[in-house]
């Protein structure tokens, strides 16, 4: 449907449509390219490489950010396909399917991670695994951590299941206990394998060497807020599977009381939070700087229009998980400015590009497939509760781009990015150790949560 045809539609016949499409994507072209194309039925688990032209590399390495990313899009898909074939969504779904086999895939997602990432010795998880299953990268990266976390309370949400539950718990412990600086406040980027000061700490070789970052913030904040969403977490009794060593108790020594637990966690989003608006937000362009030293001094001018987008959205979704009035009327002040900044990165075919230097030395006009997945969702998260109309707009001309441009029709996922002369990009993987299911399979998972919400109201 062309873009400018949404115009003349009601918005609850347009919110019909936007929701139908992004089920589509969502179950036709995106979950099927995971299941039929990347499962290893011979080693087990997922393959961890597939090139940009197709090809599976079946020895490449496995990392913790794909299975952690794989563990919450199979069960977050479940979670809500699930209750759209059990409550008839309103949104046009598909009420008729059986969604057993992404219960299936998330599960055994999980039992691979614990049988292979988990580092039985110092706790915590690995960075990477060999194809066979076996320690490769050891180090503790929290930006992991986090991702485990993420995809672990899921499974709980989706579940139930109180083992997961109580391992997504662990790892915040662990977090809490190795990761926060008591002087300067934050969390710092990594450790060793046994959770010592690490003298390169970046999170790939495109990244700066400082201590902290805004995207390890990001996707704590995101795990925490998520562990936020569960009620009455367990006790914590031994499970079979430690994400922390035997050896010593989280946070404290002895028992950790669930409402004790429960004030942690609370605390811990709303001092991320505090974070972000105080330390990671730039007050003078209203993007967020990217590389910090350990006192928080900003060390890179570099604005990245996509993780600005991604965290207006997740931002206030933490405020609003937490559900305190305080906090939340100051971080909806800071969503708009954050979003409005991040539309310096927009083009005029609707798309976004990845970032740039505030002075216009250097603009990276690639449009990759994850910023445009986070922007949809950011701009139709303030029409959603600001009701704007404009930001609407920007959605939908987004969503028109990657229709067009993004979404690979014959071998299924979406391509990594779009050039700047219009041509796709195929140096990079279709499916890798960055390149997986999560950005956009959220997009579609959050618009259809949403747009059923706001027909339901």
């Amino acid at each position: 449907m062309p873009a400018k045809s949404y115009h003349f539609l009601s918005n609850e016949t347009l919110l019909r449509t936007l929701s139908r499409e992004v089920y589509e994507c969502l179950t036709q072209n995106i979950l099927p390219f995971w299941l039929d194309k990347m499962l290893d039925h011979e080693r087990g688990g997922w393959f961890g490489q597939m090139t940009g032209d197709g090809i599976i590399m079946k020895d490449a390495p496995r990392g913790a950010i794909l299975y952690a990313r794989l563990l919450w899009t199979m069960s977050a898909a479940y979670r809500v396909l699930s209750k759209m074939k059990s409550e008839g969504a309103k949104s046009e779904g598909a009420k008729s399917e059986d969604y057993r086999f992404l219960l299936e895939a998330a599960t055994m997602t999980k039992d691979y991670i614990l049988k292979h990432f988990v580092d039985k010795e110092y706790g915590g998880t690995y960075w990477s695994v060999t194809a066979d299953g076996e320690p490769l990268d050891t180090k503790k990266q929290f930006y992991a951590q986090g991702f485990m976390l993420y995809g672990f309370s899921e499974y709980a949400r989706a579940t139930g299941d109180e083992e997961a539950l109580k391992i997504a718990l662990q790892l915040f412990d662990v977090i809490e206990r190795h990761a926060w600086d008591n002087e300067h406040g934050g969390y710092i980027e990594a450790c060793t394998r046994d959770w010592q000061p690490i003298a390169d700490m970046r999170l790939s070789a495109k990244d700066e060497n400082y201590p902290k970052s805004q995207n390890t913030h990001l996707h704590i904040i995101e795990p925490y807020a998520n562990l936020l969403k569960i009620d009455s977490p367990p006790e914590p009794v031994q499970a079979e599977h430690l994400i922390v060593p035997p050896s010593w108790h989280p946070i404290r020594e002895g028992a950790i009381s669930n409402e004790y637990r429960n004030a942690k966690r609370g605390e811990s989003v709303s001092r991320l939070i505090e974070i972000f608006c105080s330390c990671i937000l730039n007050p003078d362009t209203h993007h967020l700087d990217l590389f910090f030293d350990m006192d928080w001094r900003r060390m890179s001018t570099t604005e990245s229009y996509g993780h600005d987008i991604e965290c207006s959205w997740l931002l206030h979704e933490a405020a609003l998980v937490l559900a305190d009035a305080r906090i939340l009327n100051k971080v909806e002040s800071v969503v708009k400015e954050v979003a409005k900044a991040s539309e310096k990165g927009l083009q005029p075919d609707g798309s976004m590009i990845y970032e740039g230097e505030p002075d216009g030395s250097h603009f990276d006009r690639d449009r990759h497939w994850w910023v445009q997945a986070e922007a949809v969702v950011g701009f139709f998260n303030l029409y959603q509760h600001f009701g704007d109309e404009a930001a609407l707009d920007k959605a939908l001309r987004l969503w028109q781009f990657i229709k067009n441009h993004l979404i690979d029709h014959e071998l299924g996922e979406w391509y990594w990015s779009v050039r700047e002369d219009g041509s796709v990009n195929l140096d990079d993987d279709h499916a890798g150790f960055w390149k997986c299911p999560y950005h956009n399979g959220r997009m579609c998972l959050e618009l259809i949560e949403r747009i059923d919400a706001m027909l339901a109201s």
